[in-house]
């Protein structure tokens, strides 16, 4: 399965200006705010989290809310992907990739899930 998503950074910088690190704690835990640099890349880690719920064939809401997705960064800086155990379980998952890229005023997330085989 396969979910893609793409932000026009200005609009997430709006929104922090608007709400400030409010904004960023109505979709990323504390741990994924301290990785935050600026607008665009929390422009990437919400196009991460809506690709991920696409990917899921459910979108964000009941099934798949912005906390049940925890991004994190490797030793070297790659993003990476930790799903809730809720995640794991309801959507029967293997293993989940994702990639992110920055151009000029957007940001693009990509994420792939496999399932298990059954």
């Amino acid at each position: 399965m396969i979910g893609i998503d793409l932000i026009k950074t200005s609009r997430m910088s709006r929104f922090i200006e608007r709400f400030g690190e409010k904004a960023l704690s109505r979709f990323l835990s504390d741990d994924e705010i301290k990785l935050v640099k600026n607008h665009k890349t929390a422009s990437g880690f919400w196009a991460v989290k809506e690709a991920t719920s696409k990917a899921l064939g459910v979108g964000i809401g009941k099934e798949c809310s912005f906390e049940d997705i925890t991004i994190y960064k490797t030793d070297k800086g790659a993003p990476k992907l930790k799903l809730s155990k809720k995640l794991n379980t309801d959507f029967n998952i293997d293993d989940i990739s994702l990639s992110i890229t920055h151009d000029g005023e957007y940001a693009i997330a990509v994420v792939a899930i496999q399932k298990k085989k059954t």
